[in-house]
C-alpha cells in the first residue's frame, strides 16, 4: 500500500491538475476554471510522467487530463493512478465524441468524460460532480454509452484493439504518416509500423485506405477531422481494391 497523501483537511480549496501537452490548452483551461471558481487551486503538467511525479507527491481532489499526449497519455496516466490507489478523481477530457473512448475511459477507472468542444459548458458542473462522489459524461454521450456498458450493442471489432492501436488507427485515419506518430508518441517508427499492422491485421483490411474508410464508417474521426482520402488514388476509394499508395509513400 503506497502512503498516500490526503489533502490538508485546513485547506478549504480544491486543487485540480490540468494536463494537456499544448501550453494554450492548459492556460486556456486554467483561466476557465479559475473566473468560475476563484478558490480553487490550478496547477498544470505537460505530459502524463509529470502528472504522475505530481500527483503521488502532492494533494489533490481532481486531475484533468488530455486522453490522447504524446509519451503517457491520459488513459495510461488514469490506470497507472488506480495501480497506485492514490485517492485521486480523474476526468478524461478528450477531442473524441464518441461513446467507444468514453468507455474505455470508464473501464480503466476514470470519474468523467467530458469532450474539448464542450468544457466551457460543463467542465466546472463535472468537476463538482466528481468531487461530490458521482460520475459524468456529457449528455450527448449519455444514451449511447449506457447501451454499450449493458451489452446491447455488438462488439466492433476496433474494440478489441488496444489502447495505443486505436490513439494509432485514429491518427492515420487522418492523414498522419508513421513518422509523425512516431514523433509525437515518442516511438520508433519501427514501433508505429508494427502497431499499423497489428491493427489491419485485426480488423482484417487489406491497405491503408480501407483502415480510413472503415474509421469513417465507425466514426473514430473526430468531429471537424477531416479523413486522410487525398493520400489515396480512386482505386482504393472504388472497392478498395488497388495499391495501398500511402504505405508506398511512407515507405513501408
Amino acid at each position: 500500500m503506497p502512503d498516500v497523501r490526503l489533502p490538508d483537511p485546513e485547506d478549504a480549496r480544491m486543487r485540480i491538475l490540468v494536463i494537456d501537452d499544448h501550453a494554450v490548452v492548459r492556460e486556456g483551461l486554467k483561466r476557465m476554471l479559475e473566473a468560475s471558481e476563484p478558490s480553487w487551486a490550478i496547477e498544470e503538467a505537460s505530459n502524463g510522467f509529470e502528472a504522475l511525479e505530481r500527483v503521488r507527491n502532492q494533494p489533490f481532489d481532481v486531475a484533468v487530463a488530455d486522453i490522447s499526449m504524446p509519451g503517457m497519455g491520459g488513459l495510461d496516466f488514469l490506470k497507472r493512478v488506480r495501480a497506485s490507489q492514490l485517492n485521486l478523481r480523474v476526468l478524461m477530457l478528450s477531442m473524441y465524441a464518441e461513446e467507444q473512448y468514453a468507455m474505455r475511459a470508464f473501464k480503466s477507472g476514470a470519474n468523467g468524460y467530458v469532450t474539448k468542444d464542450s468544457a466551457a459548458r460543463e467542465l466546472v458542473s463535472a468537476i463538482r460532480k466528481v468531487t461530490a462522489g458521482g460520475a459524468y459524461v456529457s449528455e450527448s454521450l449519455a444514451q449511447n454509452l449506457a447501451l454499450g456498458l449493458a451489452g446491447t450493442n455488438a462488439e466492433a471489432s476496433h474494440e478489441r484493439l488496444s489502447d495505443r492501436e486505436l490513439d494509432i488507427l485514429q491518427r492515420l485515419a487522418t492523414g498522419s504518416r508513421p513518422t509523425d506518430i512516431a514523433q509525437a508518441l515518442h516511438l520508433s517508427v519501427k514501433t508505429v509500423s508494427t502497431h499499423k499492422a497489428r491493427i489491419l491485421a485485426r480488423l482484417q483490411l487489406p491497405n491503408s485506405a480501407a483502415l480510413v474508410r472503415y474509421a469513417m464508417e465507425n466514426r473514430l474521426i473526430p468531429e471537424g477531422a477531416a479523413p486522410a482520402q487525398a493520400e489515396f488514388g480512386a482505386s482504393d476509394w472504388q472497392g478498395l481494391g488497388g495499391s495501398d499508395h500511402a504505405d508506398a509513400e511512407a515507405g513501408e
